[in-house]
C-alpha cells in the first residue's frame, strides 16, 4: 500500500478507483485492480 500526501492523482490511474474514509484516514481502494491502493498522511 502507498503512501501519499495527495491521492488525487492516484485516484484518476484506474477508473474503478475509490476514495473512501474510514477512521480519519482516507484511503484509495480497488476491488478489480488490488495494487491501487493507497492511504493518506
Amino acid at each position: 500500500m502507498k503512501v501519499r500526501n495527495s491521492l488525487k492523482a492516484l485516484r484518476g490511474r484506474h477508473r474503478n478507483n475509490r476514495i473512501v474514509r474510514r477512521k480519519g484516514r482516507v484511503y484509495i481502494i480497488n476491488k478489480v485492480q488490488r495494487r491501487y491502493k493507497a492511504r493518506q498522511g
